[in-house]
């Protein structure tokens, strides 16, 4: 079984995705989903939870070996990117969504230093909003941004074009195309249940209207 197959086996087995075409989601953006996914929850299982950490520092070793500090985005990019930093035995920092409004006024917390070149870890993209936002704020201090990577992706094409734009190479270990696979295969969702789920990635902002 590849990576992306494992990862996607792991999400739906602990039950950090949620598949109900059916019975809709809704993000905070107003869209409609039929997915709900809360890689967190990974953490909880020592199993699924290793081999994700194994397979990040992996995919990190590989595509950007010259790392020489792993930064976690609040919150979901803690607790697995100080897992990968110390299994690589490189430092680790994390990167709040804006800066703390009493005591220090930090953003990024942990020790930084500019010219380092920083890896950013997040456990879900879906537009790119929020961890371009890190990769912003890391850079305003001087640091070099050599590429993010994550343990899943939805595919948005929005996506794509966003890291594109801001130059950022992003790596993921699995994606919604895999996820969605995984579950026809194993029955989380039914044979006449794919063609919709398949229709919200193409197009998330109208689905379901």
């Amino acid at each position: 079984m590849t990576t992306a197959r494992k990862i996607a086996t792991i999400l739906l087995e602990t039950e950090a995705v949620k598949l109900s075409p059916n019975d809709p989601f809704t993000w905070s953006s107003g869209w409609k989903s039929p997915i709900y996914c809360d890689n967190r929850i990974t953490l909880s299982d020592v199993e699924g939870r290793t081999f994700i950490k194994k397979a990040l520092a992996k995919a990190i070793r590989k595509n950007f070996p010259e790392v020489d500090l792993v930064a976690g985005v609040a919150t979901a990019g803690i607790a697995q990117g100080a897992l990968v930093a110390d299994y690589l035995k490189v430092p680790f920092a994390y990167v709040r969504p804006k800066p703390k409004e009493h005591g220090m006024g930090n953003q990024i917390e942990g020790k930084i230093e500019k010219g380092q070149k920083v890896v950013v870890l997040e456990d879900l993209i879906s537009t790119g909003g929020s961890s371009l936002k890190a990769v912003e704020a890391l850079r305003a201090q001087g640091i070099e941004v050599i590429g993010m990577i994550a343990i899943m992706t939805y595919g948005f094409k929005i996506a794509d074009l966003n890291f594109e734009e801001a130059n950022v190479p992003l790596v993921t270990l699995s994606n919604y195309s895999f996820l969605i696979d995984e579950a026809k295969k194993q029955d989380y969702v039914k044979e006449d249940d794919i063609a919709s789920l398949k229709k919200w990635r193409r197009s998330p902002e109208k689905w379901g209207k």
